[in-house]
């Protein structure tokens, strides 16, 4: 039987049989912490960056079988993103959600489970086979996957792999095909290119909800004090960012109703900025919200990041940037 469970943050690591708690989803870092749970499972695989419509289709699979059987639904992936590992020239330089975000939206679909492995160079010399039988010490139900997944030691293992394994340990398995639109596979890879070039309404399609980011607060130089619109700063780690500039956008607080705001994206030239920053200004709130986490999700796009003439210029535009966030949203 597992230890009792803990509240802790995801980035910590834990004993190897100590299984732990992010807020309503039990996590378990290694094969070790999956098999002590002795729960049967039902488990959706794969790196699933962003969580689009393709992804949520998988686990989809994996919610649907456990709600059946009335056992635990659960998400295994991989951290950081084995690209990184195995061709880190190749590697995408920004992702659609950190794993805390991740973590957050796949709780929304009905997982109970999430499981984000390490992946290291020891990982990625694991054969295939070996996977599944350290996988497999745990009590598996339902494995669901897209049925173009490849895992272990030289992308190795396959769906036929798995529906071998699968007859042989008693276990079912989802191959789930490719979710398409106008013709296109639905790609975590076409999904950046369209938060790139601004085209959310692509991006929301493939993702199936509007896209969002979420940082942590960190402190700043607080010169938007100084202007009388104070601001939020994130730390957005490698998220995907859409282009630069001032949008307006909604923010998200644990435990509280949507806020309204705007945000400038850039460098801020006309304060000698020179480190790449999201700043959030939020309408008619003064609480203080460093070190919390804020998901902010870009609603339009106002105008270019400019360099002013002189600060006061700069506060007049900002000034006139929040009047028509407050008319786009109605207050």
């Amino acid at each position: 039987m597992a230890p009792a469970a803990a509240v802790i943050n995801l980035p910590r690591l834990d004993p190897p049989h100590r299984a732990c708690y992010f807020p309503a989803v039990l996590i378990c870092k290694t094969f070790e912490q999956l098999a002590a749970l002795d729960r049967p499972l039902h488990l959706a695989l794969g790196v699933f960056d962003g969580v689009h419509i393709g992804h949520q289709a998988v686990i989809e699979r994996a919610v649907r079988a456990a709600a059946a059987a009335g056992e635990l639904a659960g998400m295994l992936t991989f951290e950081p993103h084995p690209i990184r590992v195995i061709a880190p020239e190749k590697a995408p330089k920004s992702l659609l959600a950190t794993l805390d975000h991740k973590a957050e939206i796949v709780r929304e679909l009905g997982i109970e489970l999430f499981v984000p492995l390490h992946f290291d160079a020891a990982f990625a010399a694991m054969e295939a086979s070996e996977f599944i039988t350290q996988l497999t010490t745990a009590s598996i139900r339902t494995l669901a996957v897209g049925e173009d997944w490849r895992f272990g030691r030289q992308r190795g293992g396959d769906v036929t792999l798995l529906r071998r394994e699968a007859f042989a340990r008693g276990f079912r398995l989802e191959a789930v095909p490719p979710v398409m639109i106008d013709g296109e596979r639905v790609s975590s890879t076409r999904i950046r290119q369209a938060i790139r070039d601004g085209n959310f309404t692509a991006a929301n399609l493939m993702l199936g909800r509007p896209y969002s980011l979420s940082g942590k607060v960190i402190e700043g130089r607080k010169l938007g004090r100084t202007l009388g619109f104070p601001t939020a700063n994130l730390d957005t780690m490698d998220a995907q960012l859409p282009p630069d500039g001032v949008w307006i956008v909604y923010a998200h607080l644990a435990g509280r109703t949507s806020l309204q705001g705007i945000a400038n994206l850039g460098i801020r030239p006309t304060v000698d900025g020179v480190s790449h920053l999201l700043e959030v200004h939020l309408l008619d709130f003064h609480e203080d919200l460093y070190a919390q986490t804020l998901e902010i999700q870009f609603e339009k796009f106002l105008r270019p990041e400019v360099k002013f003439e002189s600060v006061e210029a700069l506060k007049a535009q900002i000034q006139q940037d929040a009047q028509s966030a407050k008319a786009f949203f109605q207050i």
